[in-house]
């Protein structure tokens, strides 16, 4: 059996004692929500619907404006989305880069509006995006956020089988850092660190160039999910001190079920957690590193991007060189293009699917995905091992 990888680990260590600790004061912040007993809120995709449902429940319902059939990398909004997003108190979503379609939207956002754009927060383990579909090259990992220390301790929990095209390397950190998360939610009884920004900070050029390189697809990691929970359950509480104590409460509930989930979901992966396979885009290198998997390679590197003959090649050659097991399409996008790899190489196929297409939004959307997209590789990996 191998070890749990690190980011996991450090998520399970931390996590009781997130739970225990307060978030904030609620009469830190004089905020209400503008003219509503309870918040309007706007979440983009439904696994960060999930979250902030499991924040809100008892209290609010979230809107979600994709209902997981449909790709956030082209997306156009309805005219009832359109009006749900004026009427915000707050919009949560993941990054300019994923939601694009946010863009002129959110310029035109009340003043009194508040957006939270998750991939600026602090602590988060970020990834670059990977260079090509046989990831020959790959980016570093980016704990905190804004530490990009030169110092790595190279593959950690991947010692025991070399696949250099997946190197996941981590920087490396203080001593404090295994609990950074449990401090930062102890650090909001007496400072709020991450003000509510408005919508015009999104506007400075810097910022869109800021994240370009960075793999947005933050929520696959159950340690960055825990950490956009803290962050919406603080905006919320800021929002609405009447309701924080439930916001708070809920909070410990979720961190909880996500420490359970993070051992249910690690015993389940162990015994496939070497077994090689290809995805159609690169969408899954947090459920990866999060979780010690050994995917080697996508189809495509962003779903609007058309892979060429000589990608096709590249995988197909790539499928025959490791001895890939799989090869997981995603109910977004069209399967012709997975079914040409497989006619070609003869390999199986599965289903991923980061967004959810087929789970009920709710309060337990997020885990339930998580879930899913484990027991897809569980299965699809089993049968060759």
């Amino acid at each position: 059996m191998h070890p749990l990888p690190k980011t996991l680990r450090r998520f399970l260590l931390a996590a009781p004692l997130i739970a225990a600790a307060p978030i904030l004061s609620a009469a830190s912040s004089p905020a209400a929500a503008h003219g509503h007993d309870v918040p309007n809120v706007v979440t983009t995709i439904k696994p960060i619907h999930g979250i902030a449902s499991a924040i809100m429940k008892d209290v609010g319902e979230p809107v979600l404006l994709l209902d997981g059939a449909s790709s956030p990398h082209a997306y156009s909004l309805r005219p009832s989305e359109a009006r749900a997003l004026r009427d915000a108190d707050l919009v949560v979503y993941v990054s300019h880069t994923l939601e694009s379609f946010l863009e002129k939207p959110l310029q035109s956002l009340s003043a009194d509006s508040h957006i939270l754009e998750l991939i600026d927060l602090s602590g988060l383990a970020l990834r670059d995006m990977r260079e090509g579909g046989t990831w020959e090259s790959h980016g570093h990992d980016h704990t905190g956020h804004a530490d990009h220390d030169d110092d790595h301790d190279g593959h950690d929990d991947h010692d025991d089988h070399d696949h250099e095209e997946h190197a996941h390397e981590e920087h490396a950190h203080d001593d404090h850092e295994d609990h950074h998360d449990a401090e930062h939610a102890a650090d909001h009884d007496h400072e709020h660190e991450h003000a509510p920004e408005k919508h015009t900070d999104h506007d400075d050029e810097d910022h869109h160039q800021e994240h370009g390189g960075i793999d947005p697809h933050i929520w696959l990691d159950p340690a960055n999910g825990a950490t956009i929970a803290m962050a919406i359950t603080d905006e919320l509480s800021h929002l609405d001190p009447d309701h924080a104590d439930d916001y708070r409460e809920n909070l410990k509930t979720l961190l909880a079920s996500l420490h359970s989930l993070g051992n249910d979901l690690s015993a389940k992966v162990a015994p496939i957690r070497t077994n090689p396979y290809v995805v159609f885009h690169d969408a899954y290198q947090y459920l990866e590193t999060g979780f010690g998997l050994n995917a080697v390679g996508s189809i495509t590197v962003s779903p609007d991007q058309k892979p060429g003959a000589k990608r096709l090649h590249e995988i197909e050659d790539k499928i025959r060189d490791t001895g890939a097991v799989c090869i997981f399409a995603e109910p977004q996008f069209r399967p012709a293009i997975v079914q040409a790899v497989v006619a070609d190489t003869g390999i199986r196929t599965g289903t991923l699917d980061p967004l959810g297409a087929d789970i009920a939004a709710g309060p337990t959307a997020y885990q339930d995905i998580l879930t899913q997209n484990v027991d897809a590789l569980v299965k699809c990996l089993s049968d060759g091992t």
